[in-house]
């Protein structure tokens, strides 16, 4: 990221939308988050984008480039958005395009794992890096791939969706078809209805609600044996996707983000154990493996890195 230049960066969430103003690596003013779940038909919400990336610009006027991460697939040379992931009505929405012409600024739409992955490799844990993988784990699975210290979007742009990525081929059927899929496994939804199998199996009946990430935190932290054996289930299925992307492309780094982070060494040490266990020496020789830096802000980091790289191109 420049360091002279201010951009906007937009993070479409699954269920909220955040807007800042980045300088740097630092998010130095934002709009309060908007609930994408408000809004019934894409022009609404990106009226209500529109309008908080106003703001922004009144109150910082150096700001040179808008940079938006959405959670689905994206025509990154067009700024087409094909679907998003949770949201319905956003198919087919020329996104690049509506908010030049309502911003009056130049515009870059990615997908927003694409942008959490960038935000990692240029300004936090993967900073100087020329091969990393990137795994994103919260409602979805999502993932980007730095090769040769460029970022890979395939023929496309469809390049880094390890969430769709088999990890059993008689497994379950994906949203696409795709058996097996590591997001039908380690979702949100689907790791709390796993846990409830689980208890289930070991005689306890819980609800999906209690069976939450954090609350399977908690209940491993409190020494239950049901929790500690789920998220070293959890980080062996990880493993496995992980594994596949370190035979493929051989990085320097696998980092973690997403909420999956807040558990800390109850998923990291299972889940660097069987990574581990699965390589050999010229593949597992230096790699590191590591959770994100940046948290809920790495989105709009990324979103605005984005943008100042395409501003460059334009300029």
């Amino acid at each position: 990221m420049r360091g002279t230049d201010l951009a906007i960066g937009i993070d479409f969430g699954a269920s909220t939308l955040k807007v800042g103003v980045v300088y740097q690596s630092h998010v130095i003013d934002q709009e309060q988050p908007i609930s994408t779940l408000e809004f019934d038909t894409p022009d609404a919400l990106i009226e209500v984008m529109v309008k908080a990336v106003g703001k922004l610009r009144d109150r910082h006027p150096g700001v040179v480039a808008l940079g938006a991460g959405v959670p689905g697939f994206v025509n990154f040379d067009r700024g087409l958005v094909h679907n998003l992931t949770n949201v319905p009505g956003w198919v087919e929405i020329p996104l690049q395009r509506l908010l030049e012409e309502k911003t009056g600024m130049p515009t870059v739409v990615d997908n927003r794992a694409n942008c959490v992955g960038v935000a990692e490799w240029r300004c936090g844990v993967a900073r100087g890096l020329k091969d990393v993988v990137f795994i994103n784990a919260e409602i979805g699975v999502g993932g980007a791939i730095i090769a040769n210290s460029q970022i890979i979007r395939g023929s496309r742009f469809g390049a880094g969706e390890i969430g769709q990525c088999s990890i059993d081929w008689q497994g379950k059927k994906g949203e696409y078809g795709n058996l097996g899929a590591l997001e039908e496994y380690t979702g949100s939804l689907h790791f709390a209805e796993a846990a409830c199998q689980a208890y289930a199996e070991a005689g306890i009946k819980k609800t999906v609600p209690e069976c939450s990430l954090c609350a399977l935190i908690f209940a491993a932290h409190k020494g239950c044996p049901v929790a500690n054996a789920h998220w070293d289930w959890y980080a062996r299925v990880m493993a496995s996707a992980a594994m596949n992307c370190c035979w493929l492309l051989n990085p320097e780094a696998v980092v973690i983000g997403g909420s999956v982070t807040r558990a800390g060494e109850l998923f990291f040490r299972p889940f660097r154990d069987r990574l581990f266990e699965q390589l050999s020496g010229p593949f597992k020789d230096h790699l590191m493996v590591v959770p994100s830096a940046f948290g809920p802000e790495a989105g709009t980091i990324g979103a605005a890195a984005i943008a100042l790289d395409g501003a460059d191109v334009l300029a």
